[in-house]
């Protein structure tokens, strides 16, 4: 009898960032290798064959999520993405911008047969603005604001394709924070995975995601009890229990 195929799970995590000539546009992601690699580690645990890509141009992202279009997949495609950002975009580790809706479409089911029936789960750490109540200063997941640009976030939900749910660290136009201890947002998804509420239905699950970062996390430092507000969206038709293996023990050396 032959063995079901394995859910696939791509993590992308960029922490350094220079633009074509040279130039440090944005500051160091001190805390997100580490924080993506213990996510790495926890899907790994859940039976995902994981991939985990460190510092990725613009270009190179993109490719990366053309090849899942090659690749066999089983029941579940997770992909987490940490990264510099504003509303509708994610850095590249050369500053260019990746369009998330490029992302989605590349993954949808004109574009990618073999995930046409597939749940496909995002979850991405980034900003997607730079306001926050009073600011903290550490580092956080924004680029340069725009003057005068609103941003129109509801045609970036009307573009998530069918078969997708998307989950973000913040609401739109606001920060997401980051430490050297990791992000709000990820630590809580860590936690829920390494916990019994992995068994929930996913969109139950990130519910509780929302509830952890809003309820028991708060920036530190300057600006005392900033918070941050995840949400996200989903096209799924169906509930769907995508982390709700037995986990694996740790191999020794881990």
């Amino acid at each position: 009898m032959s063995q079901p195929r394995q859910s696939r799970a791509l993590v992308i995590v960029n922490t350094d960032f220079c633009s074509s000539d040279g130039d440090v546009v944005f500051g160091t992601r001190r805390g997100a290798k580490r924080e993506a690699e213990k996510l790495s580690n926890i899907l790994s645990r859940l039976n995902y064959k994981v991939k985990l890509m460190h510092n990725k141009t613009a270009k190179e992202i993109e490719d990366l999520y053309q090849q899942e279009c090659c690749c066999e997949h089983g029941e579940y495609f997770v992909s987490v993405i940490s990264s510099h950002g504003k509303e509708g975009v994610i850095f590249g580790c050369d500053s260019e911008p990746v369009k998330l809706t490029w992302i989605f479409q590349i993954l949808s089911s004109e574009k990618c047969l073999v995930l046409t029936k597939i749940p496909k789960i995002f979850f991405i750490q980034a900003c997607r603005g730079a306001e926050f109540d009073q600011g903290v200063v550490v580092e956080c997941d924004s680029g340069e604001p725009e003057p005068d640009c609103e941003p129109d976030c509801f045609s970036d939900y009307l573009s998530i394709p069918p078969q997708t749910v998307v989950m973000f660290a913040c609401s739109p136009g606001y920060v997401a924070f980051l430490n050297v201890f990791g992000s709000m947002f990820l630590q809580a998804l860590l936690k829920v995975l390494e916990g019994e509420e992995r068994h929930l239905a996913l969109n139950r699950l990130m519910t509780r995601i929302n509830w952890e970062v809003a309820f028991c996390c708060q920036a530190r430092g300057t600006y005392e009890g900033c918070k941050e507000m995840p949400c996200f969206v989903t096209n799924l038709l169906q509930e769907v229990f995508p982390f709700s293996a037995p986990i694996a023990e740790e191999a020794d050396g881990v």
